[in-house]
């Protein structure tokens, strides 16, 4: 697919609805074929927005990068740096209309971003922070995979869809043992009715695959990656629930758990090796 191609593509699917919806994002449907960003104007507007984006007066930056990209819509700098601030102002697991309002602004301008430089991975990190920040698990997880379209070696990426294929794991487990009055006892529950199980194994059993295969690519990448390991150990005390009709399989994914946590807590620094002694807990 040519370039041109794909920004069409990008700007039908994706962009299209920011677009319509915002009529000063609009103007950026000229930057596809325009490289046109020079304004003094802009530029002022650009240099206070950084300088108080230093300062960490997010609003005063938010509004000088704002009339900088209003100024001159194909300046991609303003939009990354506008972008950028207004993910600052999007607090994390905060699901007011204000909050997610903020949200989706940061996403349309870092889109906007990549209408321009698709390979721009800095915006992909961003859009699956904002995304996982706003308990959007299954978008974050979508854009992660983006970024290591990327680069394929980002031990980040891989390492946060691990954690989310684990807290949807997680969820479903607890969920499921919930309805027969049980807790989760992280080392694949036999007290809990087969079916229980069955039902468990059913929602869980592709989630812990992804998430092996992507916290393994993680420490892969970063050998010393210790809350990779930590969440290898939680991921195989979900496994356990699934292995409940064999039960040696089911002490093996104990196991395997304990030493995972063993090999984070020795790769921890020093100080941070008593922070969490629950091993079935997240680190």
């Amino acid at each position: 697919m040519s370039k041109s191609r794909g920004l069409s593509v990008l700007l039908a699917v994706v962009i299209w609805p920011f677009l319509t919806s915002n009529s000063s994002l609009g103007q950026t449907l000229n930057c596809l074929d325009s490289t046109a960003s020079e304004n003094p104007a802009a530029q002022h507007e650009l240099d206070e927005g950084i300088e108080a984006y230093r300062n960490a007066t997010y609003a005063e930056a938010i509004s000088h990068f704002q009339k900088a990209t209003d100024l001159a819509p194909c300046m991609i700098a303003a939009r990354r740096y506008l972008a950028t601030a207004q993910a600052q102002n999007v607090v994390p697991a905060l699901s007011t209309p204000d909050n997610l309002k903020t949200a989706e602004q940061a996403i349309a301008n870092f889109q906007l971003v990549l209408a321009q430089d698709l390979h721009d991975i800095n915006s992909l990190k961003q859009v699956a922070g904002i995304y996982f920040n706003t308990n959007r698990l299954d978008q974050a997880r979508e854009w992660q995979k983006k970024v290591l379209t990327e680069d394929p070696h980002d031990p980040e990426a891989a390492y946060t869809i691990g954690v989310i294929d684990w807290t949807k794991a997680h969820l479903n487990a607890l969920n499921a043992l919930k309805t027969v009055g049980l807790m989760d006892n992280g080392e694949g529950n036999s007290k809990a009715p087969p079916e229980i199980l069955s039902a468990i194994r059913a929602q869980n059993s592709a989630l812990i695959a992804e998430a092996m295969q992507y916290l393994t690519q993680a420490i892969a990448d970063r050998p010393n990656y210790a809350d990779a390991m930590a969440y290898l150990n939680l991921v195989y005390r979900r496994k356990a629930d699934t292995d409940y009709d064999n039960p040696a399989l089911r002490v093996e994914d104990v196991a395997t758990a304990k030493e995972w946590n063993r090999k984070s807590m020795a790769a921890r620094p020093e100080n941070d090796k008593g922070a969490n002694t629950d091993s079935s807990q997240p680190q």
